[in-house]
């Protein structure tokens, strides 16, 4: 194809995509292909593409007065001039030697590109399963696991999210290694399958910032290496984490100390404060559990010490024990109830923070050692 790409459109219809598509890609890139987007028109229609090669989201929307043709552009510098431009202005793009001119009105600018040939292709296998879920519901379900994901582990597998679809149920699952978060839902329509997959933590927080018509309906399509969602006018597709995800079954399957129902804005209140003299990098706080008090107490280097005390009923045996303060908060605050049960392994392994009077969401969080 002869690549004399030309268009005008509006600011808003270009600005958009090029949000929607820019947190794919790298500001440091191996491959300098890799910073432009990849624009293709046909036939009054435009199509963004960007990637980082892991993760690819594609975009499309109208132009008019379009010549079809397709090439690459940097696509950080796009952005800033879109966003800089007068709101509802109409913007031209035309190649001309290589390079491609972008004007406005009155502005006038001359960007570098590079021929759509080179631009790598996203290779993705056969999906073979889908299934179908409300975008808000699923939306919820990342926003209750998200945040308990790992960032660059050696044990990469933690570097993401297990979706596990177990025909008409879905779960959830995320962990760093000193903390887990499981979310169950159900699904609308049975699968009739049961599979489990790792979405990498990068393909995660883009595909979480893309959701936001929260009541369409999502398909969800993947094979054992890659998955596919389309959302409005963007799809969304990713490489899977080649990995077998730690069975955390176990956990569940111990004894345990009886449950301690508190308040949930009180505990989180009380730990908001304590948490400001813990010590920055590890945030330690030590809970001394008795049959009618919670006894919270910090210290740091600095030698500062701070202490809270709630009232409880707890009708098991009285123990001290450990943990990170953010950790705990993390918890409490993706609680939907006024309520929060903590519940601790009878050997102090861990720590079970859920609401009663809901089963879907479960978080648990290790001690420390103080």
């Amino acid at each position: 194809m002869k690549n004399n790409i030309k268009f005008i459109i509006n600011r808003e219809s270009l600005l958009t995509p090029l949000q929607h598509i820019v947190g794919v890609i790298e500001k440091r890139q191996t491959m300098p292909i890799l910073a432009n987007v990849l624009l293709f028109v046909q036939d009054g229609e435009l199509t963004l593409t960007g990637t980082d090669l892991e993760i690819q989201i594609v975009a499309r929307t109208q132009v008019s007065n379009g010549i079809n043709g397709s090439l690459t552009i940097p696509a950080r510098k796009l952005l800033d001039l879109c966003r800089l431009l007068p709101n509802q202005a109409d913007i031209s793009l035309e190649q001309e030697d290589g390079k491609v001119k972008v004007t406005s009105n009155k502005s006038r600018f001359i960007l570098n590109c590079l021929p759509a040939e080179q631009y790598p292709e996203f290779t993705e296998t056969g999906m073979d399963k889908q299934f179908t879920i409300n975008t808000g519901q699923f939306k919820k379900t990342l926003e209750k696991t998200i945040f308990c994901m790992a960032n660059q582990d050696v044990r990469y597998y933690l570097n993401g999210l297990l979706i596990n679809i177990s025909n008409k149920n879905i779960k959830l699952v995320s962990s760093d290694g000193h903390r887990l978060a499981v979310f169950e839902d159900t699904l609308t329509t049975p699968s009739g399958y049961e599979a489990s997959i790792i979405l990498p933590r990068k393909g995660v927080l883009e595909l979480y910032r893309l959701l936001t018509d929260l009541d369409s309906d999502l398909t969800i399509l993947f094979s054992n290496n890659n998955i596919r969602i389309t959302t409005g006018n963007l799809v969304f597709s990713a490489k899977l984490v080649d990995a077998k995800y730690p069975d955390f079954s176990k956990v569940f399957q111990q004894k345990f100390y009886e449950s301690i129902v508190l308040a949930k804005q009180e505990f989180k209140d009380a730990l908001n404060r304590i948490s400001v003299l813990a010590n920055e990098k590890f945030k330690g706080v030590t809970l001394d559990i008795t049959k009618d008090n919670l006894h919270i107490t910090t210290h740091n280097p600095e030698n500062d010490e701070g202490e809270e005390n709630i009232a409880i009923s707890y009708p098991g045996d009285e123990l001290t024990i450990s943990f990170n303060a953010q950790y705990l908060l993390d918890a409490v605050t993706n609680l939907d109830s006024d309520t929060a049960m903590l519940t601790i392994a009878a050997n102090a392994s861990s720590c079970f923070i859920n609401d009663p009077e809901q089963n879907e969401y479960k978080f648990i969080v290790m001690p420390m050692r103080l």
